[in-house]
Parts: structure tokens; sequence; C-alpha cells
């Protein structure tokens, strides 16, 4: 632990500077205030999302169906006379289970069937939002969600920024250690060669779920923290557009990179807001700059960085020499 810390300890202390004094400097502009929240909270998703798409080779396009379970499951608990801090951890704890009980057969899949099973289930959980109207009012959604009490009073404007940066800044703290522990090293042995994790004895599907459970806890925390913070929820809120941004948001930024996450959430989570008054041609720019990613980087930019800078000295990763050698 003390090792990984201080290996990521600069980038640590950079980006909990950075996402403190965020809140603190947009203070005067609610609007952009808003919009560095919904910045930090994707830190929180793309957090997650980088463990399972970049280390354990996963795709699971029902991430923002787990957010969901979680953002409904929390406003019921608050509804009904819990706090929000008590409703926080049950409500996080049931949507990572129930997202593993719905991805367990899908976790025994590879590649793109297991995504295209990911996406079926996303796609059953929408519609589960949409019917069951006495949970979650349908299409309608909840609305005038209360802010968490805090001290006394409600948590909204800069103090909940800065509790939302907290929970950033601890997400990419979890993401750290857990990638440098043995764990992660298993992940990514199996994210490389399953067949060969197996044969080295490495028990591929119980990684792969233990991988899924904890990033669903990303997604489920990040789900929670959502509801009371934008004060709607409703179906299109966790929807597979949703679960297909954060994953351009790590895939942008760069797979399998420690940085990638937040670099890709930095430059794309803002957008829809900024470029809303250009709604005609929002998701051509949107896409172009993905286009234009995957063309000149396709590791994403720290990715491609990093490629450059290992060719600009002459090195070569392991595996490329392995190749070589054969």
């Amino acid at each position: 632990m003390t090792d990984a810390l201080r290996k990521h300890g600069r980038g640590l202390l950079v980006f909990a500077v950075a996402a403190y004094a965020l809140p603190l400097l947009l203070a005067g502009n609610r609007y952009f205030a808003f919009i560095g929240g919904i910045a930090l909270l994707h830190v929180v998703w793309t957090a997650g999302m980088s463990l399972l798409y970049g280390y354990a080779g996963l795709m699971p396009l029902m991430f923002a169906g787990i957010a969901g379970i979680s953002a409904y499951a929390a406003v019921g608990l608050m509804a009904a006379g819990f706090s929000f801090w008590t409703a926080l951890p049950v409500a996080a704890l049931f949507a990572a289970l129930v997202g593993v009980g719905l991805g367990l057969p899908a976790l025994r899949l590879k590649g793109f069937y297991f995504t295209l099973c990911s996406l079926v289930i996303q796609t059953v959980i929408t519609l589960a939002f949409v019917y069951f109207v006495n949970l979650t009012n349908g299409d309608t959604g909840i609305s005038q969600i209360a802010p968490p009490a805090w001290f006394g009073g409600p948590l909204q404007g800069v103090g909940f920024d800065l509790v939302l940066a907290t929970l950033a800044v601890g997400a990419m703290v979890a993401l750290v250690l857990i990638v440098e522990a043995p764990f992660g090293r298993r992940l990514v042995a199996v994210r490389e060669d399953d067949e060969l994790a197996e044969m080295l004895g490495i028990d591929v599907v119980r990684q792969k779920l233990a991988a899924f459970f904890v990033g669903s806890l990303f997604a489920a925390v990040g789900g929670a923290f959502y509801a009371p913070y934008v004060g709607f929820v409703s179906p299109r809120s966790f929807d597979v557009l949703l679960s297909l941004n954060i994953w351009l948001m790590v895939a942008f930024g760069g797979r399998g990179t420690i940085w990638g996450a937040v670099v890709g959430t930095v430059l794309l989570a803002p957008l829809p807001f900024l470029l809303q008054d250009y709604y005609k041609v929002k998701d051509v720019i949107y896409g172009l700059l993905i286009i234009g990613v995957i063309v000149l980087l396709p590791g994403g930019i720290l990715g491609g960085l990093g490629n450059r800078a290992v060719a600009g000295t002459g090195t070569q990763s392991p595996g490329l020499r392995r190749k070589e050698a054969a």
C-alpha cells in the first residue's frame, strides 16, 4: 500500500489540489460549479469503468443501470425516513450485489459476447425503471429530491461540491491501491490472456467476479450521490448512453492507465453542457474528437503518449519483445 501511494503520490496530490480548488474557483458561478460537480461524479464512475475495462478487459454496458439501481434505492430509503448517510451504504451495496447477480452469467463470456450480454441487461434494467412505476415513477421520474443533511443544515452549493471532490479523490486512491496490489496484477494477466492465466492457477471467473463487484461499487456510490446532487432521477438518467459515455471517457483518456480516466472525464464530461447552445453540431464535435484520438492515438491520449515516449527512447515493452522473439 505504501509503495503504491509513493509511486503515484505526486499524481494523487496534484489531482487532490485540483479537485478541491475547482469548487472554490467556480463558487461565483453556480452553473459552471454544477458542471464541475458532475465532472467529479464522472471521475468516480470512470475510475470504476477503468478498473473493469482497462485492467480486467471487461466492457460492462450495464454500468449505468447499476448506478441507477443505487440512485433509486437511495431515494426510496430517504423517502422512508432514512438519512442519506444511512441510505448510501445500503443502496450502494444492494446495487452492487444486484449488478453482480445480473452480470454473473455474462462473466463467463468473453469480449464482444460479454459486451452484448451486458447491453441486453442494461436494456432490461432501463425497462424496469420505466414500468415499475410504483418504485420509480416511470418516465416522469422523481424530482425535488432533498439534499443530504449536513451539520444541522442541507448539504448544497460549494459544500456539496467539496464532498464530491473528496469522493473523486477517494475513488482515485482506491483505484491506485487496487491496481498496484496483487489483485490488480492478476486482473491484467486475465485481460492479456485468460487461458494462460488459468493455466498459471488464476481462477479467471473469480477474478472477474471480484472486479465486477468492486467496479459496481464505484458505479453505485456515484449513482447514490447523483440523485440528491441533481435533485432529479429518471430512467433516461441511467440509460445505455451514460454507460457508453463513461466507457468513451476511459478509452479517450487511455485504457489501462491510472490517469486516463481523469483525462477523459475532464475533456468529455463538460462538453454536453458547454455545447448545449450548439446542439446542431454538438454531436459532430463530440464524434470528431473521439475519432481523432482513435485514429491518431489508438491507445487513448495517455496510452498514445506513453507509446510515443517508449518509441522515442528506443525501448520496447516486454510484450512486444516476446512477439518479436517468437
